[in-house]
């Protein structure tokens, strides 16, 4: 029987990455669902070669062009609504790997709906990682996140007792700046910033790497997931993405997970993780392996690193202001709006305001709350005229 799958967010380099596993094996799968928010033409032409049979397109203007090619077979959707409608049965997998605060709606509404859920979007799970493992566990959904180093985080520890895990390290290539000096950093200009040296990603997810903003959040992210406090969890710079975390538990004992810096690898462990498929890999790489040179973060030249200490244990509607006010700032920074050191003093001051501080006592409730913080926060942002 071929398992039934959805990806929401399916024209994004996750959501193509799954596709080429999947059309390797179009056999043993049923794409049920693909959701893109604009690239109609993209997503048309996956439903097409996978025929699949419903798409979700969330910007209206596409959703109207793509209404009206009038494509017999497929039905078309403008929101999130239509579960109901679109799945008959309980799904196999689901990817949710749509970008950005908007993917933490559609992610809470599948769960109930599929018996596996890979997670892909970290700002879903930093904003509200309590109200997403309440549904898993309310819906005995099993959940594995897809992110390279939360997927080795996971991989290490399943089937473990979780209380016997001491530390966890994830890695940080350091991106395009690492071996710059703090006055060079400072003056870096847009077009060198948005050159990873390792991995291919896009532009906001580029600059998040420059300031490892990102590891901020994969911190986070570990700490919502795997239930540990911020003091179990370190970053060490890894320079070729080739560990992706390190486990040490309590019986003594350090477990490391290595693969080469190809999202491919854990996107095709989440689908197949019960199965034995195989995949194409290189062999491994000895010369890595003896040089992995493991530092810890300069905090000099990443402060934002600092923000860590003041995050709290626990879920709170502070992480949505966090994700918004970096989300608002990188946007300035890709416009030529601000220069990068503005961009790293502004994040720093404006996540740490009075007004805002005061949300890291409340945990999120319900997306409303969410989003509506969102949407006060970005308001907030434009009036302050940067």
């Amino acid at each position: 029987m071929k398992k039934k799958i959805a990806i929401l967010g399916s024209t994004g380099s996750i959501g193509k990455s799954l596709i080429r596993i999947i059309s390797q094996n179009k056999k043993k799968f049923q794409v049920v669902l693909l959701s893109a928010q604009k690239n109609h033409v993209k997503l048309l032409k996956q439903a097409k070669t996978l025929r699949v049979k419903n798409i979700i397109i969330t910007n209206k203007k596409s959703y109207q062009v793509a209404l009206n090619k009038k494509i017999k077979g497929i039905r078309i959707y403008n929101d999130f609504k239509n579960f109901d409608k679109i799945f008959k049965s309980k799904l196999d997998y689901t990817m949710c790997s749509i970008t950005g605060l908007e993917g933490l709606e559609p992610t809470l509404n599948v769960i109930k709906y599929t018996k596996k859920i890979a997670i892909a979007n970290k700002e879903a799970i930093i904003s509200g990682w309590n109200l997403i493992n309440k549904s898993i566990k309310k819906n005995k959904t099993e959940f594995i996140p897809v992110d390279s180093e939360h997927f080795s985080i996971w991989s290490l520890t399943k089937n473990i007792n979780k209380n016997l895990i001491d530390k966890v390290y994830i890695t940080a290539s350091g991106g395009p700046f690492l071996k710059w000096s703090l006055n060079k950093i400072r003056k870096a200009k847009l077009k060198t910033a948005l050159k990873h040296p390792n991995w291919s990603m896009g532009k906001k997810i580029s600059i998040d790497s420059a300031t490892m903003m990102n590891k901020v959040f994969e911190v986070i992210e570990t700490q919502r997931i795997f239930n540990l406090s911020h003091s179990q969890i370190k970053i060490l710079i890894h320079e070729k993405s080739y560990a992706h975390a390190i486990v040490k538990f309590k019986n003594g004992l350090n477990k490391i997970l290595v693969h080469d810096a190809d999202m491919i690898i854990p996107i095709f462990n989440t689908i197949y993780s019960n199965d034995s498929n195989t995949i194409k890999s290189k062999d491994l790489n000895i010369d890595h392996l003896n040089n992995l040179n493991l530092k810890k973060v300069d905090k000099k030249k990443f402060p934002l690193i600092k923000i860590l200490d003041k995050i709290p244990n626990h879920n709170s509607l502070f992480e949505t202001i966090l994700i918004t006010v970096n989300d608002y700032l990188v946007h300035k920074f890709l416009e030529n709006k601000i220069d990068y050191q503005n961009l790293i003093k502004l994040i720093d001051k404006y996540s740490n305001i009075k007004e805002f501080r005061k949300f890291k006592k409340f945990e999120p409730r319900n997306v409303k709350e969410v989003y509506n913080l969102r949407d006060y926060v970005s308001l907030k942002m434009d009036s302050l005229g940067i």
